[in-house]
């Protein structure tokens, strides 16, 4: 059998879940987790904790929650768990004298084909920008974001109908079993890293926002679908209807209508229980929708019960 090592893994969100609770069942000891500081949520404001955390406390790990990463307190208490190797999985990032701290290093798991989608939101731009692949990466934390050398990869298809939600449980399964291989490798002395290309030509993964989760009606009919799709369970594409008032609401799911029209983009044509708007090179249906202050609803549904007035429309992005 491999070394046992003794990790620290550092994660917040459910994808950081997957790869811990992996890492906790193989041979190998989570000797302690770091996480985000429980923030207040909902209607009642109350204390959330992380889904790592949660974790973490139903199997007896210790958990860290820093307000400063560099603080002499934190460090200190870091220092104390003497962990060979620390795993990072969606985390903020680290000031050297955390990653440098164990001996054999610290790495992050990133979910794309590094080098590119460096960034927040990797999954979500692949679909957005209807890329063929996808993929995991692990690579050892250096001074910038996702830069440092790589130790490993594995790459997927993304289907046609790929959404983030079943790209995002694809990659975590994926994403598991790399990083234990990946600690397996380290801890026997059996990985070999590539540096990565630094290039201005790379694609990117910012941080999503209002401006880039609402629609742009100028673009074809596909793009528009792959954002949606992209967005979708979350953080939900938006955009921005035109009627009595401006109104921003939530698009969850559509169908591709290829046909020529004249219309201008962001144009609305309502036929018996079917709801589409028009893009440059055809109409993008839309299936399910979320008016302000109303359910999730589908579009028949909606139409039962709602009136669009005769001028409405769909401006071509952020007002």
């Amino acid at each position: 059998m491999d070394k046992t090592l003794k990790i620290v893994f550092f994660g917040t969100p459910e994808f950081a879940t997957g790869v811990l609770e992996t890492l906790y069942n193989s041979h190998h000891q989570i000797v302690a987790v770091v996480t985000a500081v429980d923030k207040p949520a909902g209607r009642g404001r109350k204390l959330n904790e992380s889904h790592v955390k949660q974790f973490a406390i139903q199997n007896d790990i210790p958990v860290l929650q820093p307000n400063n990463l560099k603080s002499p307190e934190f460090i200190e208490e870091l220092r104390s768990y003497k962990a060979d190797l620390q795993v990072i999985v969606a985390f903020r990032m680290l000031p050297k004298v955390v990653w440098s701290m164990p001996a054999l290093g610290t790495f992050n798991l990133h979910a794309s084909l590094l080098p590119e989608y460096r960034g927040a939101a990797p999954i979500n731009w692949a679909i957005i920008n209807q890329e063929s692949q996808s993929g995991v990466t692990t690579f050892f934390i250096d001074e910038k974001i996702d830069t440092g050398a790589i130790i490993d990869q594995q790459s997927c298809d993304i289907e046609e109908n790929e959404t983030v939600g079943t790209l995002y449980k694809k990659l975590m399964d994926m994403g598991s079993a790399l990083s234990l291989q990946t600690v397996n490798n380290i801890a026997t002395g059996q990985i070999t890293t590539q540096i990565q290309p630094m290039s201005d030509k790379l694609k990117e993964a910012p941080k999503l926002n209002a401006t880039n989760t609402t629609i742009d009606w100028n673009k074809t009919t596909k793009a528009v679908d792959a954002m949606v799709r992209g967005l979708y369970p979350f953080p939900v594409a938006k955009a921005v209807l035109i009627q009595d008032k401006n109104e921003t609401i939530k698009i969850y799911k559509t169908t591709v209508e290829l046909k020529n029209h004249k219309m201008k983009p962001g144009s609305i044509v309502i036929e018996d229980d079917v709801f589409k708007v028009a893009c440059t090179d055809g109409f993008l249906i839309i299936d399910e929708m979320q008016l302000p202050n109303k359910k999730r609803m589908d579009v028949k549904s909606l139409l039962n019960g709602y009136k669009f007035s005769a001028d409405a429309r769909f401006h071509n992005g952020l007002l």
